[in-house]
Order: C-alpha cells, then structure tokens, then sequence
C-alpha cells in the first residue's frame, strides 16, 4: 500500500508540473503573439453643462449683508445622455448688482469657490437638473455702499464637472 500511495503522489507531482508549464507556455504564447488587425473608436464630445445662480424656484437659507456670509444656491442642467460629476465650482468675475440697484457700484462681494474635488460627491444625473449649495460661499465686506441694500447680486461661477 505505501508503493501505491507513492505511485500516487508521484504521477500528481508529474501532472501538477506538466500543466503549469503547460500554463506558462499559453501565457507566454498569449502575450508573444503578433498580429495585425483594424481597429477605431471615438470619443464623444460633452455637451456644455449650465449653471445659474439663485434662479427664482431656489431659496438661500442665509441672506447676505455687510461683514457676513451666505449660502450660494446653483442649478446645473446636464443636457448629456450620463450622469457628470460636479468636481469644483470657482469664481468667474466681480458679483455685480441687480439693475435697480444702479448705485451699487462697490458691492463688497466675493465668492469663494469649492475645494476639488467638491466634499461630498455631487452628481447632475443624465438629461436633467440638480441643485448644490455651497454653505457661506458669498461674503460681503465692510466696503459695500449703503446702495446695495436689498440688491440681488450676479455671481459669475465655473463649475468643472467630469464624466
């Protein structure tokens, strides 16, 4: 019985090593092989994302004044057939304000944009709108003139989303 039980284990020691060299030689074969062939793909091109700033449906939760912060409320519409996330949001020029609000000509806000990428996650899903709030992003210095009292103010922002 000891024979039969080394015969055993020396025929599945010779067939363990003959199917990893067999393995090995495919793998090698596999990745040695040459060829030729056609081949091509295309990119698609990302339709623009939009975004607008407190757009009258959206409601801040903290108003903007002299030495404070508030919330900034932005609407992005993802016109693409897949789902883009919202990487990073910064400022794209001075905030102006509201036209009838003609003496407002120092304003005193600022935006702060978001750090990238943007904490937590946002996602615009396919052919559709989200909102975002950036908690405090808007500021207003001390420098604001008395004019810019109950003044809406344009915030020009980038978003940058990613596919």
């Amino acid at each position: 019985m000891t024979n039969t039980s080394r015969g055993r284990g020396l025929k599945a020691a010779a067939l363990v090593g003959l199917l990893a060299t067999a393995g090995a030689g495919t793998a090698y074969a596999y990745w040695t092989a040459s060829g030729t062939g056609a081949g091509s793909a295309a990119a698609a091109t990302m339709q623009t994302v939009t975004v607008d700033a407190l757009v009258a449906s959206d409601n801040p939760k903290a108003a903007l004044y002299p030495g404070g912060s508030a919330d900034v409320v932005l609407r992005l519409t993802n016109p693409n057939p897949y789902s883009v996330q919202v990487y990073s949001v910064a400022g794209n020029g001075p905030a102006a304000a509201d036209a009838s609000h003609p003496g407002c000509t120092t304003t005193g806000v600022s935006f702060t944009g978001s750090a990238a990428p943007l904490s937590p996650a946002t996602y615009v899903p396919a052919n559709s709108s989200a909102l975002i709030t950036l908690p405090g992003a808007a500021a207003m210095d001390t420098t604001s003139l008395a004019a810019c009292q109950g003044a809406t103010f344009s915030l020009p922002v980038t978003a940058e989303v990613r596919k």
